[in-house]
């Protein structure tokens, strides 16, 4: 038997491989540094996750055997003008939406930013059905008030939504299952509203990886070092490198973390033959990064609706590999054909560059950005003075204040964690998070969050 992997999965496959059925303790640690498991590792050693765009071959024990790529990763631009690129993904994209949406109600969440502006421009060209919602924290920045004018500008239907304090701790058992623990649980906010839009359509059309296609570092030529030093800042989570060096002294592994964990990152840019810097390190993310981070949490989609990813598709990413990289610089081929198709769009605010819009963002720099900058801080500031903070993260609602302490402690007593990680290491993040530097901490509690479901789910087994 074989299975054939797409070149960005949408979801995980599991696989047995020889070898002892004991945690993979190197792994989990990376894990703990970077909120996803690199390349095919799991909790497991004797369990992997199938690579992306190969053919897997597996034994009468149903064992994987054997895994060869069908596709690798390339910079090879071609020689083409930008109007013609823009054609080009113009045809592609409009016919892999309506390829993934003919003849059904479409839902497609909205955010202030290009990927789902994007969606919206091609739904409303072909004249699709749509629902749209958009989500926001309470009392954050209104994401929604730029949603609701892309929708108003497409003649899409319409619903807001706001995100509260402490939903999580009533759906963290059936989201463990749906993630099933390879992911933190703070990261999918759309699990807020996971019961809301079911019957609104008969498909979900989302907009992941948008933004790595179709952008660029805007790097210059750099060596190998330097692209490994560069990934390491990019995915070690804020305080993640901490927690894991506390753990691998803890579990006494061999060697330190640090080296490691570069020399890992350093073995998996080696599969990417590719010279230009800015081409590798997008390919890098595609291959290792979107397949264990962003699609872990699709479930949670799928779990409601079929869903539907345009920049997932096969095409889309070759697409991408002929493309020269000065025509992804700045998101230029997205905002070219927003202007092009439904030039409305493009005067709405951009949350990143607000309160630019897709027409003058080349503005928001000293001294045109000035004036918002300054009201900005005054209104923080404000806020502030009245006790009311401007929350940024979800995990600001769901571990901060008396009543997600209690639960939160009441569930890692609950999943006996102090039998598989250390109480001491335990007892320092909780402390740290609750007493010290919550933003410091607030990955490194995450984590522990996610071992006690996965503790008090697998028992080990």
């Amino acid at each position: 038997m074989d299975i054939k992997t797409d070149i960005i999965p949408i979801r995980q496959t599991f696989a047995k491989t020889k070898g002892p059925h004991e945690l993979n303790l190197e792994a989990i640690c990376v894990f703990a540094a970077i909120g996803f498991f690199l390349d095919k590792d799991t909790y497991w050693k004797d369990k992997v996750v199938l690579p992306p765009a190969s053919i897997n071959t597996f034994n009468d024990s149903d064992e994987l055997i054997e895994s060869i790529p069908w596709f690798q990763w390339h910079y090879s631009p071609r020689n083409i003008s930008f109007n013609d690129a823009l054609n080009e993904f113009t045809d592609l994209f409009e016919t892999i939406i309506n390829e993934q949406t003919k003849n059904r109600k479409v839902i497609l969440p909205l955010s202030g930013g290009l990927d789902s502006r994007t969606q919206a421009t091609a739904l409303n060209h072909i004249d699709a059905k749509v629902f749209s919602y958009s989500y926001d924290f309470k009392n954050g920045f209104k994401e929604t008030n730029i949603a609701r004018q892309i929708a108003k500008t497409c003649s899409f239907e319409f619903r807001p939504s706001t995100i509260k304090e402490g939903y999580l701790w009533d759906v963290l058992d059936e989201l463990s299952e749906l993630n099933m623990c390879y992911s933190d649980f703070t990261s999918p906010r759309q699990m807020s509203v996971f019961n809301e839009y079911k019957s609104n359509g008969d498909v979900l059309s989302l907009g992941h990886w948008g933004d790595v296609l179709f952008d660029s570092m805007n790097l210059p030529h750099l060596s190998k070092a330097k692209q490994v030093e560069i990934i390491s800042k990019k995915i070690i989570k804020k305080g993640g490198l901490d927690l894991a060096n506390k753990l691998w002294i803890a579990w006494n592994l061999e060697g330190d973390f640090e080296n490691y964990f570069r020399t890992r990152i350093g073995l998996l840019l080696d599969t990417i033959n590719i010279s230009d810097t800015n081409a590798k390190l997008r390919a890098f993310k595609s291959k290792y990064w979107a397949p264990r981070w962003t699609s872990v949490n699709l479930s949670i989609f799928e779990a409601q609706n079929p869903i539907s990813l345009p920049y997932y598709d096969n095409r889309m990413c070759e697409f991408i590999c002929g493309i020269p990289e000065e025509f992804l610089k700045n998101r230029k081929l997205q905002i070219a054909y927003i202007k092009k198709r439904t030039p409305e769009l493009a005067s709405i605010v951009w949350q990143d560059q607000r309160p630019f819009n897709l027409n003058n963002f080349n503005y928001n720099k000293i001294p045109f950005n000035l004036p918002y900058k300054i009201f900005d801080k005054v209104k923080r500031l404000f806020f502030s003075a009245v006790g009311r903070t401007n929350i940024q993260r979800n995990w600001e609602l769901q571990f901060l204040g008396e009543v997600n302490e209690q639960k939160f402690n009441e569930q890692l007593m609950d999943s006996n964690l102090e039998q598989w990680i250390p109480k001491d290491v335990i007892n320092h993040y909780v402390e740290a998070f609750y007493n010290e530097n919550s933003l410091q901490n607030a990955h490194s509690i995450n984590m522990l969050l996610t071992f006690s479901k996965f503790h008090q789910n697998s028992n080990h087994e």
